[in-house]
């Protein structure tokens, strides 16, 4: 699926305030693989692809970080919105995660782009056609067709993998929360979004919407922008691949509009990269990826429950432009 970024900017300094007075303690973490059954996300197709899909990438590493977490945080109720081939729609994962009481919301994507078609000469075949030319004047004359033969290239057509690589985090941006806060007001807001696992026409007519809308601007923006960069960060770490930063859908995210607690959305790697593919499709990939973001979840987690750690990250943090 074609996707269309813009960058947010990292001005975030986080101090205890963020995360209130009163350290929260997390009980539970809701795990999404994207996609599934009859949805098959994107798939391999440029030349040399191993035909991947990605609803079984997603579900191989989300139950490679299922495990890793509960054997992190045995005190942490792990669940995932599927662990079969099964297809959910947009509403019902976030529905499923909103009614288990989820304190974080990690869903696990891979990305995919457009990829540019090119061929090349594999042979070549003779193709008969005809010229025609008039004889002769008047009444006698006529039209005479010359046929003729010539060879000409058989052409292979093939599309050709991307160069783009590494991972990247999504949430729901700040300049997203401002709107929903101005939909507080006028309840007419309705966001550009496109129908694929992830998203889905937000209606903010609904009191339950426009609630959920300002409960995220107030709490979670921060908290869902820090759980992704330390996403990031240890991924890249930890698997040497390229951190490609967080970022945020022109396009609204459903099962981050929705979902009442801190979301993210991890774009663990390209299927239309060759190196990406492979290494999202090995058993050492899908594991250190896993265990990258189950690091990350448990610095988080210390970070909630231990104001004054998180404040001095903040404050010992450098500047940024």
């Amino acid at each position: 699926m074609t996707t269309i970024f813009f960058s947010l900017s990292l001005l975030f300094f986080f101090n205890s305030q963020s995360f209130g007075q009163i350290p929260r303690k997390i009980k539970t973490i809701i795990i999404d693989p994207g996609h599934g059954g009859e949805d098959h996300g994107a798939k391999g197709e440029y030349e040399g692809t191993l035909g991947s899909y990605e609803k079984n990438i997603t579900l191989a590493i989300s139950m490679k970080l299922v495990a890793d977490l509960k054997k992190a945080m045995p005190d942490v109720n792990i669940i995932p919105t599927r662990t079969t081939d099964v297809f959910m729609n947009v509403h019902e994962k976030a529905q499923f995660a909103n009614e288990h009481h989820g304190d974080l919301f990690v869903c696990i994507h891979a990305d995919a782009v457009t990829l540019k078609t090119a061929s090349r000469i594999v042979g070549y075949k003779t193709e008969v056609y005809h010229t025609s030319h008039y004889v002769g004047k008047g009444k006698s004359r006529k039209k005479v067709y010359t046929k003729h033969t010539r060879r000409v290239p058989i052409r292979h057509y093939y599309k050709i993998p991307t160069s783009r690589k590494g991972t990247s985090t999504l949430i729901l941006a700040a300049r997203q929360a401002d709107d929903k806060v101005k939909a507080l007001e006028d309840s007419d807001l309705g966001f550009n979004t496109e129908d694929d696992d992830s998203t889905a026409t937000v209606n903010y007519d609904s009191p339950e919407y426009r609630a959920s809308a300002l409960l995220y601007s107030q709490n979670y923006f921060k908290k869902s922008y820090q759980l992704a960069s330390l996403v990031q960060d240890q991924v890249s770490e930890e698997t040497g691949r390229p951190n490609l930063g967080v970022w945020q859908r022109q396009k609204g995210l459903w099962v981050l509009h929705a979902t009442q607690m801190p979301a993210i959305l991890i774009e663990t790697g390209f299927v239309a990269n060759y190196d990406d593919e492979r290494y999202l499709n090995s058993e050492s990939g899908q594991e250190k990826i896993a265990q990258a973001i189950t690091d990350a979840l448990v610095k988080y987690r210390d970070m909630v429950e231990s104001p004054k750690t998180l404040a001095n990250s903040a404050n010992n943090s450098p500047a940024t432009n």
